[in-house]
């Protein structure tokens, strides 16, 4: 299906304002970070001294009177599903982008690296259902499509289900993937999903946090309204108690979603609104490099 015209040439600007970081700082730390899905036979070599005797092939050693080993290549190709969190909360920011927008250029970034890899990407978008999804497939005009979904999809629910989310992941990826969570993760009951998640796949959860979401100010009695219910609640800033007690509240959250994050085996970069969020994920594909 071809893109409207408008729309394509946006997309090709973000591509080319991408270009830059892709070229010179992803695509290298990016490629070994990440291994593939295993090993792949390539030849049959004769043995020589040093090499691993468990690789010998013993029937063709048998056949031919010399010993031979089996050579590997390691498979380089990835299969990558973007899952990104569409749910009202996305909406908020206090700096110059929403924490959506930060998921979207996060996303787009690892999406023309991937590509550049050669391995075929995905998109996941969900709230508390599943929005929207495509399939990983590789190629640019794919790639193309999954940026228009990504920044001009408009979500139906405003709500939040992680556990919607991770089960769909977990029932159309087959095989082991590297799944890329975005999400604040302000949600509640969704241990076990993402505990198979983590086991099954190689789960990395992008997460974003804007610090006056649990740092009043003291501006008085305000009205409260919860992006994702239309609830609204009315409350006392002014009252210092209470804004210690909120944002202990935060923090308390915070820490069992690291915790919760940790037990899972899911892998966590740290991006915080209104600083640079290209250094966290260099910052992670370093890290994972190292070890």
């Amino acid at each position: 299906m071809s893109l409207p015209p408008e729309i394509l040439k946006k997309i090709k600007l973000l591509e080319i304002g991408t270009r830059k970081v892709v070229n010179n700082l992803f695509s290298g730390e990016y490629h070994s970070a990440f291994k593939g899905q295993g090993m792949t036979f390539a030849e049959f070599r004769e043995y020589v001294p040093g090499d691993d005797i468990r690789s010998i092939s013993w029937p063709v050693t048998a056949r031919t009177g010399k010993p031979f080993i089996k050579k590997f290549d390691e498979e380089r190709e990835m299969m990558v599903l973007l899952a990104v969190d569409v749910s009202g909360s996305s909406d908020y920011g206090s700096h110059q982008y929403f924490k959506g927008e930060v998921f979207n250029h996060l996303a787009a970034l690892i999406s023309f690296t991937a590509a550049k890899n050669n391995d075929p990407v995905g998109l996941l978008l969900f709230s508390d259902q599943v929005e929207h999804y495509v399939p990983p497939k590789k190629g640019h005009g794919h790639i193309h499509r999954l940026m228009r979904d990504l920044y001009y999809f408009k979500p139906l629910s405003r709500k939040t289900n992680l556990n919607v989310g991770f089960e769909h992941i977990l029932q159309v990826l087959k095989k082991k993937a590297h799944v890329f969570i975005f999400s604040d993760f302000i949600d509640d009951h969704f241990d076990q999903s993402l505990r198979v998640l983590g086991n099954k796949h190689d789960t990395v959860a992008v997460v974003i946090n804007d610090p006056t979401e649990f740092k009043l100010p003291d501006i008085g009695v305000v009205d409260l309204h919860d992006a994702e219910t239309g609830e609204l609640i009315t409350v006392d800033t002014g009252s210092v108690s209470f804004r210690r007690d909120f944002e202990k509240a935060y923090l308390r959250s915070i820490e069992e979603r690291d915790s919760l994050l940790r037990k899972s085996k899911v892998e966590r970069i740290d991006v915080q609104v209104g600083k640079d969020f290209v250094d966290p994920l260099i910052t992670f594909f370093r890290r994972r490099n190292r070890r």
